[in-house]
């Protein structure tokens, strides 16, 4: 005979749920305090900064902010400035990009220590970085007696600014594009080879338009740094009034005068520059965001 056996159901067991604070259930005291600390700061160190220049270069009118502006040797500091970039940026927006595809799509050795080259600028002083130029360039230099016999002028000259400014600022198209070009793989690049296409289309029509944004931003940022730098070249350019003063010197030379009207006029230019390259910067990545985002469906 079979006997039966009887299972008695059991009751669902009941789980509450973990309910973890979020930030914004702090205390209101909390978030207020917070808050106020943080306007205060930027208040503090950005705001009052950004008025100053500004009041200052304005203090005695227009007409002699712009008698500072247009005063010759301010011209000069402001196309040398222009000069310096314009020559730094578009060769490190070529290496930029060369440096990030062959680390970023293909393997070999050596390729850390490519990558701790990329990185050497943002770690050397730039006073040093100019230094090292002295010691290659200088009259008693590894090559100044070849530069002197060839009457080759490096240093004190416009070749030395422009030198000093590409090697504080190659790394940043690189390093901006590195991550992004590794995220993206080559997978379409492979593809575009396979379907026989040449190495410069697949670069134009499949890689360019991934990494564009990217790129562009990259740009902005060592564009802003080579109008900005100071410290590489001060060491190179001799400070010779109407030839090599970049604006950051023309403003340091200014003040040392005690002519703040015209420094701060300088320096308002520069400001406005710095707020330009923000406000782009702010669109590159906002559409860089956008673009990463998946449709939805």
């Amino acid at each position: 005979m079979t006997t039966a056996t009887i299972i008695a159901p059991v009751a669902p067991r009941s789980y509450e749920p973990v309910i973890t604070p979020a930030a914004t259930l702090e205390p209101f005291w909390v978030r207020v305090v917070l808050t106020l600390t943080a306007l205060a700061f930027l208040t503090l160190f950005l705001f009052v900064p950004l008025a100053a220049v500004f009041a200052e270069a304005l203090k005695k009118g227009w007409q002699v902010y712009l008698a500072a502006i247009i005063e010759p040797d301010a011209l000069s500091a402001i196309k040398l400035t222009l000069i310096a970039a314009g020559i730094a940026v578009p060769l490190n927006l070529v290496f930029g990009v060369a440096a990030a595809w062959t680390i970023a799509k293909f393997e070999f050795r050596g390729k850390n220590v490519l990558l701790t080259l990329i990185d050497l600028p943002f770690s050397v002083s730039p006073v040093i970085s100019g230094l090292i130029y002295v010691l290659l360039f200088g009259a008693q230099g590894w090559f100044g007696e070849w530069l002197r016999d060839h009457e080759i002028k490096i240093l004190f000259a416009v070749p030395g600014i422009v030198l000093a400014t590409i090697f504080v600022t190659f790394p940043f198209v690189a390093r901006e594009l590195i991550p992004l070009m590794q995220a993206q793989g080559s997978e379409e690049e492979e593809a575009a080879l396979v379907l026989g296409a040449s190495g410069w289309k697949t670069f134009w029509y499949v890689t360019l338009p991934n990494i564009k944004w990217g790129l562009l931003y990259g740009v902005i940022l060592c564009n802003a740094r080579a109008m900005g730098e100071f410290g590489a070249v001060s060491v190179v350019s001799g400070h010779i009034r109407g030839e090599t003063n970049t604006m950051p010197l023309q403003v340091e030379i200014l003040y040392n005068e005690y002519n703040f009207t015209a420094a701060f006029a300088v320096a308002s230019l520069l400001t406005l520059l710095a707020l330009l390259t923000l406000a782009l910067k702010t669109i590159v990545e906002w559409r860089t965001n956008e673009n990463r985002q998946l449709p939805q469906e």
